[in-house]
Order: C-alpha cells, then structure tokens, then sequence
C-alpha cells in the first residue's frame, strides 16, 4: 500500500479517536458505578499509579527525542510506542477511578487556587487536543512520511510533555486532598 493511502486509510480513525475518547472520557466520568447497584469502594489507589505513569510518559518523551537526535531510530520508535501505551494505561485507570470515586474538590486558597485552576484547565484542555496530534504523528511514521512527520512531531512533543508534567502537578497539589 503506498504511504499516502496508508495515511488517508487511518485519518477516518483519528477523527473518530479523537473526537469518541473525550466524549467517552466526559460521559464516563459522570457515571457512578454505584449508581447501577454495583457496591464498589474508591479505587483510591490509582490516583498515585496514574500520577506515576504520566512521569513516566514524560521521561519517554524525553529520551525518545534524544534517541532520534541521536540516530537510534528504533529506540526512538520503542520508546513512543511505550509512552502511547502509558498514556491508554492512564486513561483506563483515570476513568475508573473517577468512576468509582467522587470527585475531589481543590482545598487550596488564594494564588495557590488560581495557579491550580490554570493548570488543570490548560492540562484538560490540551490533554484533549494532543490526541489527533499523536494520532497523526503517529500514522505518518508508520507510513514512513517521516518529513510529514517530523513537521508535526515538533509540535506534539512539546504539548504532550506538557500534558505529562503538568498531570503529575496537578496530582501533587490535588493529592492532600483526596479523602481515603
């Protein structure tokens, strides 16, 4: 299959992905296990777990540019490919945790407060913008449009290392908080 078919073939799924995962996310989020007579406790667990994960995305992203710095293109692919799947990792545990959990509101006041708010709404927001981006930079090394994908892999990495660091941030300050 020639390169730019391989892009046109994925491009329906990464509209679809991107557009299902946030609204799944949102819908999943407000649904309460033990609203459908399920009697499960928090998973209480998990927040650290998925905290960790996103660090741990964070160092891939990290050393996966400097393995294609470096010219070690199949480390760099090994490593994106573990920092995708930590990202599904976290997700899977976010939504369950907030599923089974009451959200937990932020006990900080004054500047603290307001530096809270503006990384958790930067954090969702881009949170949701970085999927397409990965997606597409994803597809177009798999079609080995590595020109293409380089363009938009220099904006994805910044963004998406953000969304990483900024997790484990907003776990930090919120943590304190959490109700066991």
């Amino acid at each position: 299959m020639e390169n730019t078919n391989i892009e046109k073939k994925y491009n329906v799924w990464i509209v679809i992905l991107s557009v299902a995962i946030p609204l799944v996310v949102a819908l999943l989020f407000k649904v309460k296990l033990k609203d459908f007579g399920f009697d499960v406790k928090p998973l209480s667990f998990l927040p650290p777990i998925y905290a960790t994960i996103n660090g741990i995305t964070a160092v891939l992203l990290v050393s996966a540019v400097i393995a294609v710095k470096n010219g070690n293109r199949v480390l760099h692919e090994r490593l994106m490919k573990s920092a995708i799947a930590c990202s599904v990792a976290f997700l899977g545990m976010y939504v369950a945790y907030h599923m089974t959990a009451e959200a937990t509101p932020y006990g900080g006041t004054g500047l603290m407060r307001g530096i809270y708010f503006f990384i958790l709404v930067s954090h969702i927001v881009l949170s949701i913008g970085i999927i397409p981006l990965v997606l597409v930079t994803y597809v177009r090394a798999l079609a080995q449009r590595f020109d293409r994908h380089k363009k938009i892999a220099k904006i994805a990495f910044p963004l998406w290392l953000y969304v990483a660091v900024t997790g484990v941030i907003v776990y930090l300050m919120i943590s304190p908080y959490y109700v066991n």
